[in-house]
């Protein structure tokens, strides 16, 4: 019998040296952590709910530290009080989840600037399709795509999603160019036949002025009051903070068109993502942004992020503030940003990517999320109001 273990084994069962994170402060549920070491930082959240009450999350990864294309997918059984990692997917990434007959899917891009594809799983996100062709996801191929956990729609027979290329002039975000997809709800969303894109449509710098205009991205499909389809996209403005811009979508899906003197809107907080739905029981659209309050308008609104507010419209024109439901006094270091949610009775279930405090020193920075978090916003309808140390100076 030998009397000493291997050196190896002995440090397996020495005490680790390396310090542990402390996310007891963290607000809501954490989902994952990726500490600012690992130089991984966690973005695109989203969020769907199986026919049998299963919340499914994911993410990706982004940063030095990242390989760009991976996204990480987790169920909760117990909505959203623990959740367990449940699949690993090389080749996606910017993904949204949605649920659509009876199956989840993840649609998205390859990789950063990658190409179009979709997946679909029959077992609550455990496997899931391959996109390898034409016919079993990749919708796509060879150009620059990017887009973001965005609404996929289902509107008029079709669904709805809205998409943008890198392919215009000039550097990130004026070289965006928006457009929209759209399928047949009985159609196989893996066959890159059962899609439809519109135009794409380039902005212009000279919009908007005297703001200084920077682009478009991340756009929402939304279906007006009247009807019709829409592409809301985040406007990045600055000093000013608070626009979004609506692209409008023919019928068929095949035509994108924007005026710039009558289709940009007052949004709070329009400088960053955002996910926009529509409430029967209300009659109106909410959102939860990163709206900049008085006090901490620097004049960096897309960097602005330790404030998430509920915001609602009647008509998409008209927006107001109508509480704050998260908040961290400092810019620097914390975020609620790139919120996914959905409404689930008189609540809403959110995601969040996270910038927050860790006991390791924290995020690397506001935008280099080292949580994702979950949180149920209760009543959410009732809510009003906005705390006074946030309101007008």
């Amino acid at each position: 019998m030998t009397l000493f273990a291997p050196l190896a084994l002995l440090a397996l069962l020495a005490p680790s040296d390396e310090p542990k994170p402390d996310l007891s402060k963290v607000p809501g549920v954490v989902i994952d952590y990726s500490p600012a070491s690992s130089r991984q930082y966690i973005g695109s959240p989203s969020l769907a709910v199986l026919p049998d009450g299963t919340y499914v999350a994911s993410h990706d990864f982004f940063g030095p530290g990242s390989s760009k294309d991976v996204t990480t997918v987790f169920a909760s059984k117990d909505r959203g009080e623990s959740w367990e990692q449940i699949a690993t997917i090389k080749g996606q990434w910017w993904s949204t989840l949605f649920t659509h007959r009876d199956a989840l899917y993840l649609m998205g891009t390859s990789r950063e600037y990658g190409e179009g594809v979709i997946r679909r799983s029959t077992d609550g996100g455990r496997s899931w399709t391959e996109p390898v062709d034409s016919s079993s996801g990749l919708l796509l191929p060879g150009k620059k795509y990017h887009c973001a956990p965005v609404p996929v729609v289902e509107h008029d027979g079709r669904l709805w999603r809205a998409m943008e290329d890198a392919e215009g002039p000039g550097g990130w975000g004026v070289h965006f160019r928006a457009f929209m997809m759209s399928a047949p709800v009985d159609a196989d969303l893996l066959d890159a036949e059962s899609w439809t894109s519109s135009n794409r449509l380039g902005s212009d710098l000279a919009w908007l002025a005297p703001v200084a205009f920077g682009g478009w991205l991340e756009g929402n499909a939304v279906a007006t009051p009247e009807g019709e389809m829409v592409d809301i996209l985040r406007v990045d403005s600055k000093p000013d903070p608070g626009f979004a811009a609506v692209v409008r979508i023919g019928e068929d899906g095949k035509t994108a068109s924007f005026d710039p003197e009558t289709d940009f809107i007052r949004f709070p907080g329009g400088a960053k993502k955002f996910t926009i739905r529509f409430d029967p029981e209300t009659r109106a659209y909410w959102s939860l942004t990163n709206w900049v309050p008085p006090r901490y308008d620097l004049g960096q609104p897309g960097r602005t992020r330790n404030t998430l507010a509920l915001i609602a419209s009647t008509d998409l024109r008209d927006w107001q503030v109508r509480a704050v439901v998260l908040h961290h006094p400092d810019v620097t270091k914390h975020a609620f940003q790139y919120v996914d949610w959905l409404f689930e009775g008189d609540d809403l279930i959110v995601v969040s990517r996270t910038a927050f405090d860790d006991g390791l020193g924290g995020a690397h920075n506001a935008h280099d999320a080292n949580v994702m978090t979950f949180h149920r916003i209760e009543g959410f309808r009732t809510l009003d109001g906005i705390p006074d140390d946030l309101g007008d100076d």
